[in-house]
C-alpha cells in the first residue's frame, strides 16, 4: 500500500491539465454495453475505477480496447450476460449503473450490491422504485439485487431527491425502452448531461439536459449503423481541487481544458474568500494577492455547492482569516477527514452536519488517514500549506478520482513523492 509524502511550504506555479471528469466517464462507459456496433470514447482518465470499469464490462461480455496513455476506450458489445460479481462490485459503488443497460438489453439483470467509500448510505432503493415504474421486479438474494422484467416501457417517474445514480441508471433503461419517459426532479449534473449527449451521439433520443425534467423517447437499438466517437467532459471536482491548491499555497496555476461554467458555485465562494480567478485564451488563470478570509458553505445539489469539494475547501478555510461553517446536506458522514486536520493544528469544531471551521497561522505536519476519496484530495493540500511533513495514508482512495496526482503538483512545484508504507 502507498502513501504520500508532502513537505508544505512549497508555493505552486504553472501549468496544470484537467483530466477528463471520472463521474461522467463511469456512466459513459457503462452505458457503451448498449452501443450495438461499438463506441470510441476519448479523454478518459487514467483512474483505478476506469480500469475496475473496463474489467467489469469484459465480464460482462463486452470487448474493451483501453489505452490509459492516450485516454481512450473502444466498446464492442459481444453476448452479454447479465451477472455483476460481487468481487468487482464492492470496490466501486458506480458498478450499480449497469442494472439499467442490462435490463433494458436482456430484460434481467444480478448485480451484487454496491461498497467503497465510507461516506454515508447512498441506498439505491430510488433506482429500484423507479425502475419497477417502468416493468421491472427485483428482489434481494445474498448481497445480490435480482431484477426482471418483460420489457421495459415508458414511465413518468418523480425522484424524492434529485439522486445521480438513479438519474443516470434510469436515462440508460428508457434509452431503449418502449415509448416515452419523463424524469422530473432528475439531477443536474453537468455528469448527468455529458451522458445524455454521448447517448443522443449512439442515436438516442433525449432532451432537457442540464435541468431537472429529462424527456427520454426509448430506442430499441443504439449504434446500430455507425461506431461514433465521444470525448468525456473535463473534471470539474479536479479542477476545483487545483483552483484550491493555487490558493492555499499562496501560487498561481493556469488550468488547462477547465470546465469553468461548471463551476460556478465552487468560484463563487473561492472568489468571496479572496481567490482571483481569470478565464484566459488557453485556460483559468488562479492565484491570490491577499490573504484570504473564511466564508459559510453548504453542500447541495447542482448547480449547489458539490459535496465533492466538501473537504478541499475545509483544508482551504483552516489556514484564512476569521471563521466559518460548512453545512453538509448531502453525506451524512463525511467529515472524518475534519479529525485528521484537527491532528494537523486546524481550529475545527463539529456539531451534526456542521463543522465550525476558525482559521490558524499554519498547519503542521503530522500521519493522516483517508477516508475517501475528496478527504484524500483534502489532506493533500492541508500537506502543502503545513510547516513539515505529512504523510498521507490510505491514498488508493484518491487513485480512484485523480490522475497521477502527485506527478501535476510536482511539476508546478510542490514538494511530494510516492512511497510504500510499510
Amino acid at each position: 500500500m502507498d502513501k504520500l509524502v508532502i513537505e508544505g511550504g512549497a508555493r505552486l506555479n504553472g501549468k496544470i491539465r484537467v483530466s477528463g471528469s471520472k463521474n461522467a466517464a463511469l456512466p459513459i462507459l457503462m452505458a457503451g454495453i448498449m452501443a450495438e456496433n461499438g463506441v470510441h470514447i476519448s479523454n478518459v482518465p487514467d483512474l483505478k475505477d476506469i480500469h475496475t470499469t473496463t474489467r467489469l464490462l469484459s465480464m460482462l461480455g463486452c470487448e474493451v480496447e483501453y489505452n490509459p496513455e492516450k485516454g481512450r476506450v473502444f466498446i464492442l458489445p459481444r453476448r452479454i450476460i447479465p451477472e455483476a460479481p460481487y468481487d468487482l462490485v464492492r470496490t466501486m459503488r458506480a458498478s450499480v449503473l449497469c442494472l439499467g443497460p442490462l435490463l433494458g438489453l436482456l430484460g434481467q439483470a444480478k448485480v451484487a450490491m454496491p461498497g467503497c467509500c465510507a461516506i454515508g448510505s447512498r441506498p439505491v432503493d430510488m433506482h429500484l422504485r423507479a425502475l419497477e415504474q417502468m416493468g421491472a421486479e427485483f428482489e434481494l438474494k445474498d448481497g445480490y439485487i435480482i431484477g426482471r422484467c418483460s420489457g421495459l416501457h415508458g414511465a413518468h417517474i418523480q425522484f424524492d431527491f434529485p439522486t445521480v445514480g438513479g438519474t443516470e441508471n434510469l436515462i440508460m433503461a428508457a434509452a431503449t425502452a418502449d415509448g416515452e419517459t419523463v424524469l422530473e426532479n432528475a439531477a443536474r449534473e453537468p455528469e448527468v448531461a455529458d451522458l445524455c449527449n454521448f447517448l443522443n451521439c449512439c442515436g438516442a433520443k433525449i432532451s432537457g439536459q442540464g435541468t431537472s425534467v429529462l424527456r427520454i423517447t426509448g430506442k430499441s437499438r443504439l449504434c446500430a449503423d455507425a461506431r461514433p466517437e465521444y470525448a468525456v467532459m473535463p473534471d470539474r471536482i479536479e479542477a476545483g481541487t487545483y483552483m484550491v491548491a493555487a490558493g492555499i499555497t499562496n501560487g498561481e496555476l493556469l488550468l488547462e481544458q477547465c470546465p469553468l461554467k461548471a463551476l460556478d458555485a465552487v468560484i463563487f465562494k473561492l472568489r468571496e474568500m479572496g481567490l482571483e480567478i481569470t478565464p484566459e485564451n488557453d485556460g483559468v488563470r488562479v492565484g491570490c494577492s491577499h490573504p484570504l478570509c473564511d466564508v459559510d458553505v453548504m453542500t447541495l445539489p447542482f448547480p449547489g455547492f458539490p459535496t465533492d469539494m466538501q473537504a478541499q475547501i475545509m483544508a482551504l478555510m483552516t489556514v484564512s482569516r476569521g471563521s466559518g461553517i460548512i453545512q453538509e446536506t448531502v453525506f451524512e458522514n463525511r467529515f472524518m477527514h475534519a479529525l485528521e486536520m484537527i491532528r494537523m493544528g486546524a481550529n475545527i469544531k463539529l456539531s451534526g452536519q456542521n463543522a465550525m471551521v476558525r482559521g490558524v497561522k499554519r498547519l503542521k505536519g503530522a500521519p493522516v488517514m483517508a477516508s475517501d476519496l475528496r478527504a484524500s484530495a483534502g489532506l493533500v493540500l492541508a500537506g502543502l500549506v503545513a510547516e513539515g511533513s505529512t504523510e498521507v495514508r490510505r491514498i488508493y482512495h484518491l487513485d480512484r478520482g485523480y490522475e497521477r496526482m502527485e506527478e501535476k503538483l510536482k511539476l508546478v512545484g510542490a514538494r511530494i513523492k510516492r512511497t510504500e508504507d510499510k
